[in-house]
């Protein structure tokens, strides 16, 4: 039973030495490892002397990075326990784990030359003892798998883990930031040591010191909280004493028709056609400019709208208005195109593996930007020229000097040509459900903002279907 009581000493020990509870089990793990080497290669000495030799064969092993360190850790805080740690536990030749007298209580009676063989049992608030398997202790499985944690590696993980999802660029950009920020916030701590604790001070120094939007906050708790799922490995649990901010019920700013068409008339191809189709169809900026030549039918009148938000596709119909001056578009599209050709660029970009599935795809017409911007991109690493769709902040900037220019006093965006969109549908008494499908929203609460924008026309006089 010796052995039990030299683990739970040691347990105790690196508790106090500020190992996280966490991690405890692992550091009594290399403990039992490190016994069993010495027992195999004779190094009963237990000094600094043993851990070179104990760190190759973890090494041999397979274990790289933070094992290794944690291991190194885990023997040199043994070795400074003190007295308890001289001549404390020893296998003998039966492969069963045997102790020689316990170094903290000399005047025991089987101190140094009576083995007393150890019994395997749990004892209470004690981590479960399994026996050492003395033929080869390195390669035990672990109960848990230990990641490799330094900034670095974990900032490197947090992107494998979203794009092993396939969630946006857009989400990992932003939960790459908010674990920057947490790791500027916490002084680049280390990250085994961090825990729960370390959320909620950050949580509240947001809310407090930075006076974040509630819509910040919410977004730094989900980007924490991928972060200790899927990179850390432990789940997040309750976080007591901060709760999830509470967003207030948000108004969209609507345009009348009037103050639509004076801003779309302010602007000259391509941008008038851009907001024309944004407003026409209700499109997402990002949808809007990344719009291809497949993508629209004109002899159906449909434009699909694929890998939208929440890698999403639907369809909505082509506004009438707009089909003569979107062919003389798609025409400037397959004579710029026809250049390029000429020219010998590489193609526009495509996403994903598509263009290693289909070699030819980047030079395609069906695969060409409708909105493609002057220039060619030069891609670093290869020199090849490709093009690229209009970047969103062309249209950003152009976009304020026309509502300036209008003196229209209300705060206009690109999204708000979309929230205009779903408001006149519904001031022209289409069902709900139909603008649900057109915006491509998941839930029908969604779409409800939009009955807070227009003016309500319910009928008072309460017929009888019949009468209808």
């Amino acid at each position: 039973m010796l052995l039990l009581v030299l683990l739970k000493k040691y347990t105790a020990f690196v508790g106090r030495e500020g190992v996280p509870r966490a991690k405890i089990r692992y550091y009594g793990m290399w403990l039992r490892f490190y016994l069993d080497f010495c027992h195999r290669y004779d190094c009963f000495d237990y000094d600094l002397a043993s851990v070179p030799d104990f760190i190759d064969k973890v090494i041999e092993k397979g274990r790289t990075g933070y094992p290794v360190r944690q291991a190194r850790h885990a023997v040199e805080l043994f070795l400074g326990m003190g007295g308890c740690a001289g001549d404390a536990v020893r296998l003998d030749d039966g492969d069963s784990l045997v102790a020689y007298g316990e170094a903290c209580d000399p005047q025991r009676s089987d101190h140094p030359g009576n083995a007393v063989s150890v019994e395997y049992k749990q004892g209470d608030g004690m981590l479960p003892i399994d026996p050492i398997d003395p033929i080869d202790p390195i390669e035990q499985p672990e109960s848990k798998p230990v990641v490799e944690l330094d900034w670095d590696g974990v900032l490197a993980g947090l992107k494998d883990a979203i794009t092993v999802r396939h969630y946006s660029p857009k989400t990992l950009k932003t939960y790459s930031a908010w674990a920057r920020k947490f790791r500027i916030f916490l002084e680049s701590k280390n990250p085994v040591d961090i825990d729960v604790g370390d959320v909620k001070d950050f949580l509240t120094w947001l809310a407090v010191d930075q006076n974040v939007s509630a819509s910040s906050q919410n977004q730094a708790f989900n980007g924490l909280l991928f972060l200790f799922r899927n990179v850390f490995g432990e789940e997040f649990g309750k976080v007591d004493g901060v709760v999830r901010a509470k967003r207030k019920p948000y108004i969209p700013v609507v345009l009348s028709r009037r103050e639509v068409d004076c801003i779309i008339e302010l602007w000259g191809d391509p941008y008038r056609l851009i907001i024309s189709l944004m407003y026409g169809c209700g499109l997402r900026i990002s949808e809007c400019l990344s719009l291809r030549v497949q993508s629209f039918n004109f002899d159906m009148k449909i434009l699909t709208i694929h890998d939208g938000k929440g890698k999403k596709d639907r369809t909505v119909p082509i506004p009438d208005a707009l089909m003569e001056v979107l062919q003389e578009q798609l025409g400037r599209v397959m004579g710029r195109h026809e250049k390029d050709c000429k020219f010998g660029f590489a193609g526009v970009f495509l996403y994903g593996q598509l263009e290693k599935k289909y070699k030819n795809a980047a030079k395609e017409l069906i695969w060409q930007w409708f909105f493609p911007a002057n220039n060619l991109t030069k891609v670093v690493g290869t020199g090849e020229k490709r093009r690229y769709h209009i970047h969103e902040t062309s249209l950003q900037k152009a976009l304020r000097k026309a509502v300036s220019k209008a003196r229209i006093p209300k705060r206009v965006t690109s999204h708000t040509f979309r929230h205009s969109f779903a408001s006149h549908l519904l001031q022209a008494n289409y069902d709900i459900r139909t603008i649900q499908e057109l915006l491509g929203h998941s839930d029908v609460r969604t779409t409800m903002i939009y009955t807070h924008t227009v003016k309500s026309v319910t009928l008072k006089d309460v017929k009888s279907p019949l009468d209808f």
